[in-house]
């Protein structure tokens, strides 16, 4: 039996700042991943705190919140047969200079904190994730 679950993706300022939306998107919508949910937003620091709870009393987290709070981004909710595994090998490794080919940050980040995507790590994840950003759901 399939597993189809939900994700959460952050589309970052420079995805946005780069022109890179529809190319971003489709990548995802090319593998069969559904939109379930989407919305183009600047965030504030207390929704970026909220995201990255787990990260925000350690030392790279003040420059990583200044970014993704630094212009608009677009959130996704996403869904398909193993939503969160699917998303983050789309995605690449964190460091675009050493993602791989192929992948989003691989082909289009040069960057460890600028690197284009957020995809949930877990389901459990996912899931806090997804009521942060769109609550209605």
């Amino acid at each position: 039996m399939t597993e189809t679950s939900r994700t959460l993706v952050l589309l970052k300022p420079d995805t946005v700042r780069r022109g890179l939306v529809g190319e971003v998107l489709s990548r995802y919508e090319a593998k069969g991943l559904t939109v379930v949910a989407m919305q183009h937003r600047t965030i504030d620091a207390s929704i970026a705190d909220q995201h990255y709870v787990e990260h925000v009393e350690k030392a790279f987290y003040p420059p990583l919140r200044d970014f993704v709070t630094s212009g608009p981004l677009v959130s996704l909710v996403l869904e398909g047969e193993h939503a969160v595994e699917v998303v983050r090998t789309l995605n690449g490794a964190t460091d675009g200079r050493a993602a791989a080919p192929g992948t989003i940050r691989g082909d289009l980040s040069l960057s460890n904190r600028e690197n284009l995507v957020h995809g949930s790590d877990s389901s459990e994840s996912a899931a806090r994730e997804i009521a942060i950003w769109f609550p209605d759901l």
